[in-house]
């Protein structure tokens, strides 16, 4: 279909269908993720001009129901459904069918607001919001948890996916990685051993966290992001928007921006019941697990070539941080901070380590101060790459030698690091380590936080581990 032939049949659907609507002003595509498209739509409605909002999947397909996740044909139900039971979220107007000619999608009310995490969690702006979007935030939870999905049609589309299930599909993702995560590996093994056991199952928004609410001055405007929405653990929900990767450069526990009491307050009140508070924290173990899982998939793409860009190679170095995490919930304790060594590899001047300065003060500097937009994000994603491994040249053989030691000890052989290491990781796959080692737990401390001062020294995981107890040796 081409672009006037879109547009046609917008129009007409439009006024076909949205009350007051007389004619199409403008389309303008907004954004294009990896399965679908959201378009601002201005058109002349009782007599102004106003917005609506178009989405549909990507290129105009029509994709079968395959019960994995919410996905854009059951994301109009969903928005449904969810604002019966008092969620905020945007009228629904119209859901395409196939004799449209434009694929799966929906036309939908247009809302103004915050999306972006930092701003709501560090602006002025909202700054008298705060204090009130935890618990909010938990009461919006569950009235999700209370919508009756046969009643609304989503069974349909989603399917139920046990604790189990969905710590097993992110590992298998994680086996995939280059390089080994004994830190990941040991965390799996963890929450497969401590599977929540009573729990009922209830629609799980399974991506709610700040960043993906949109909020004015006066509260919490519209939940969005449907396409990952399954039937599970509810609990899932609450300690996602927990975990310290979503907290966007605030210090409170709950994305940032508030306290576990306000958001168990907020669902109780909601709910009826109590909140497991144990239950809440295995979910952000979990999470933290998904997120190091997600960063070190990253590097399977760039290694690959299906993704070789800078971006991919940068996420992939930040696997360090779900790990720390991970580290920080389940074994927290001393460790030792390497000392960096010399960076003066040969006599050539410049040095290798001002080559790469170089090259990183050049991309913070004029290519920045001359580009905006994507082409600007990536030239400081590619500066601070530099820095990590600026940070590596000094940090990088200390800390080999550091684990080297370690799993010599533990396994009284003088193999290579990365023999050791692919061998712990597949006993840990294996299921034959005990967990509660202490040997096992001081290599994972001393492996995970000294990566992380490489990779993302400014994370504030590494603050809190430096806070629970770092040595210099």
């Amino acid at each position: 279909m081409g672009e006037d032939d879109f547009e046609s049949c917008v129009e007409e659907i439009v006024i076909r269908e949205v009350p007051g609507v007389e004619r199409l002003i403008s389309i303008e595509r907004l954004s294009g993720g990896a399965s679908q498209e959201t378009y601002r739509v201005s058109v002349r409605r009782h007599g102004a001009e106003s917005l609506l909002a178009l989405r549909r999947s990507r290129g105009g397909q029509l994709v079968a129901p395959t019960g994995g996740n919410a996905g854009i044909r059951s994301e109009s139900l969903v928005f449904r459904a969810a604002r019966e039971a008092g969620v905020p979220e945007p009228e629904i107007y119209y859901t395409f069918v196939p004799e449209d000619g434009l694929g799966d999608g929906f036309v939908m009310e247009w809302l103004e607001g915050e999306t972006l995490g930092a701003r709501i969690v560090r602006s002025d702006r909202f700054a008298a919001l705060r204090p009130q979007l935890a618990r909010e935030c938990g009461r919006i939870l569950a009235r999700i948890h209370s919508i009756d999905v046969k009643s609304a049609g989503l069974d349909r589309y989603l399917s139920l996916v046990t604790p189990e299930e969905f710590i097993r599909q992110t590992w298998e993702r994680n086996k995939q990685a280059p390089a080994p995560h004994p830190m990941i590996d040991y965390t799996a093994q963890w929450l497969l051993a401590n599977l929540p056991e009573n729990y009922t199952p209830a629609l799980v928004h399974n991506d709610f966290r700040i960043g993906n609410i949109m909020v004015d001055e006066n509260g919490i405007v519209a939940v969005l992001d449907w396409e990952l929405a399954h039937i599970g653990d509810p609990m899932r929900d609450l300690g996602w928007i927990c975990i310290n990767s979503w907290r966007f450069g605030g210090d409170k526990p709950v994305g940032g921006i508030g306290e576990y009491a306000d958001l168990f307050a907020g669902y109780e009140e909601v709910a009826g019941t109590r909140v497991d508070s144990d239950a809440v924290r295995y979910w952000q173990v979990f999470g933290s697990f998904w997120w190091a899982a997600a960063c070190a998939s990253s590097g399977t793409r760039y290694r690959s070539g299906s993704d070789a860009s800078v971006e991919r190679a940068a996420i992939a170095r930040r696997t360090s941080e779900g790990e720390v995490d991970c580290l920080n919930l389940l074994i927290p304790g001393s460790f030792t901070v390497v000392e960096p060594g010399s960076r003066e590899i040969m006599l050539d001047a410049p040095t290798m380590d001002e080559l790469v300065t170089s090259v990183r003060d050049f991309l913070r500097g004029e290519v920045m101060e001359q580009t905006e937009g994507r082409l600007n994000f990536l030239a400081r994603v590619a500066g601070n790459s530099l820095d990590c491994v600026l940070r590596e040249l000094t940090s990088g053989v200390p800390l080999q030698a550091l684990e080297q030691s370690h799993l010599a000890r533990i396994y009284d052989e003088n193999a290579s690091l990365a023999t050791l290491k692919w061998r712990l990781v597949e006993e840990l796959r294996l299921g034959q380590l005990d967990l509660d080692d202490e040997a096992l737990k001081s290599y994972l401390r001393d492996a995970v936080i000294n990566k992380v001062a490489i990779d993302q020294p400014k994370y504030s995981g590494y603050t809190q581990a430096l806070a629970n107890g770092g040595r210099n040796e």
